[in-house]
């Protein structure tokens, strides 16, 4: 059994806000309730308009300082960071699971892991950020670059990976030498809240990281349109992030999206059935499909269709749901039971083109749990595969040509991540190169890390997550040039006045 009490951890509030826990003031309170069990676990008052501006102060005021700081210090800083979370790992994964219903053994071995591991990869990347050489490139002059933080970052995480997604937007931007307002979804703050209080722990001064826990409605959009805002940072759907480019837009923002995604998993005939199968069921059903790089598209050449389709049924079949802190569990509930009955949804709807083959129905149980569903016999155009489900739901459809096979996979709106299946070097590069989407896996499909960049194409967004190419989205790039003749009339002049 769990022993994280929300409740005794943030009695003070669900609002981090200069180093300290405060309570929301918009006037409404909001209720974590545990997934799998369907109980609330924790009721809070959320954020309104002046929260959100009394951490975009608390933000602001703390900028000169933390930007002022050498990147040493900021290195060092981050490095007590890694090493709190790292000692609280525990806590960090109990808190996760209970407020996401993920199992423990996903907590435990993947999000808080890949958390510390993120937070040690930026400590030493504050150490590097690189710029062209400096180099006499007139002749006349000496030109370098220099890279110098934005400002102030207001960020939006979604609820399928709180704490992952809070560290991918808190740890590019102060280690870049910004500061960040975060808001959190509603139904998952624990892991957010503990994370900035990790960094006051470490020794990042207060008003570097905080933490606004409101609805996108109230606290979120007036988070992306505050003036004092430099940078806005969201992930989450693809409509949401339409409406968050429109506001951002208006004060002429950076901004930086990674919306949704549908990535397609093809399968050549000359792949290895047995790894394919396996990486099918396991991409497809990670975090219960709750991801956006989650295999949900198989296309699979005729002559491996059928047995494919056979292996995923018979290994879905065996997948284990149950109460997210047993450690056998394989796979826990949906985020909600609204969510749970929108996914039952597609699923029902589809019955009426194509055949669900196993699953495809909720558990009798008091938490939102949805079996494992594989899909076929649908069409390309349908609902089922051109559109996000979100859940454990996986499609497979046949190609013949493997001309066909990658038009089909590049044949939605999205392109965030895709995999490639195939013994063949020739085939698999080809397939990397030609197929649309931030992330190509060859023969597997999720793992991520943190030296390598996380992001979209087209409808999944713009700019990248981890690694060192974020800091091309949380810091300004300023040229500057000194004359190295001290000449008073340069030649160039005469283009404006006078003769040579």
């Amino acid at each position: 059994m769990h022993n994280f009490q929300a409740r005794d951890h943030f009695a003070d509030g669900a609002q981090y806000i200069a180093g300290r826990l405060t309570k929301g003031t918009s006037g409404r309170t909001h209720a974590v309730v545990d997934p799998a069990t369907a109980e609330e676990v924790y009721s809070y008052e959320l954020a309104g308009r002046d929260d959100v501006d009394a951490a975009v102060a608390a933000a602001a005021e703390a900028f000169p300082g933390w930007a002022g700081a050498t990147p040493g210090e900021r290195s060092d800083a981050m490095h007590r960071f890694a090493g709190v979370l790292a000692d609280r790992a525990e806590e960090f994964a109990q808190a996760e699971s209970l407020q996401c219903g993920k199992p423990i053994k996903l907590s435990r071995e993947f999000d808080v892991p890949g958390t510390v591991d993120n937070t040690a990869f930026f400590a030493g990347a504050a150490r590097h950020l690189q710029g062209q050489s400096a180099g006499e490139y007139t002749g006349d002059h000496t030109s370098y670059v220099r890279r110098e933080p934005i400002g102030v970052v207001g960020s939006i995480a979604p609820w399928n990976y709180p704490l992952q997604m809070a560290a991918w937007k808190v740890l590019p931007a102060i280690a870049a030498g910004n500061t960040i307002v975060l808001k959190p979804a509603e139904l998952t703050p624990f892991t957010s809240l503990l994370f900035a209080q990790a960094a006051t722990e470490a020794g990042v001064p207060d008003g570097v990281v905080n933490i606004v826990t409101g609805a996108g409605k109230d606290a979120g959009e007036h988070l992306v349109g505050h003036p004092d805002v430099a940078m806005t940072s969201f992930t989450g759907s693809t409509g949401v992030g339409k409406r968050v480019a429109e506001i951002a837009t208006a004060t002429v923002k950076r901004l930086h999206l990674e919306l949704g995604g549908k990535a397609p998993f093809v399968v050549f005939d000359d792949a290895d059935l047995e790894a394919a199968v396996h990486g099918a069921v396991a991409g497809a059903l990670i975090n219960s499909g709750q991801d956006c790089t989650a295999a949900t598209r198989a296309y699979v050449q005729r002559p491996l269709y059928d047995a494919f389709v056979a292996g995923v049924a018979d290994l879905m079949a065996s997948v284990r749901l149950g109460d997210p802190f047993d450690p056998s569990t394989d796979m826990g509930p949906l985020i909600s039971h609204a969510h749970r009955d929108r996914v039952a949804g597609f699923v029902d709807r589809a019955r009426s083109y194509a055949r669900v083959v196993t699953g495809g129905e909720a558990l009798q149980h008091p938490g939102a749990y949805y079996k494992p569903t594989l899909i076929t016999d649908a069409a390309q155009d349908s609902e089922i595969v051109q559109s996000e489900i979100f859940g454990p739901v996986l499609v497979v459809l046949p190609f013949d040509s493997d001309d066909e096979g990658i038009r089909l996979a590049n044949d939605t709106p999205y392109g965030l991540a895709a995999s490639a299946w195939s013994r063949d070097v020739y085939r698999a590069g080809r397939a990397t190169r030609e197929i649309k989407a931030g992330c190509v896996w060859v023969n597997d499909h999720i793992p991520i890390l943190s030296e390598m960049p996380h992001g979209g194409y087209k409808a999944s967004g713009y700019g990248k997550d981890m690694s060192a190419y974020s800091f091309e989205e949380y810091t300004q790039v300023k040229h500057v040039m000194f004359d190295n003749t001290a000449v008073v009339r340069k030649d160039w002049h005469r283009t404006i006045f006078g003769d040579r």
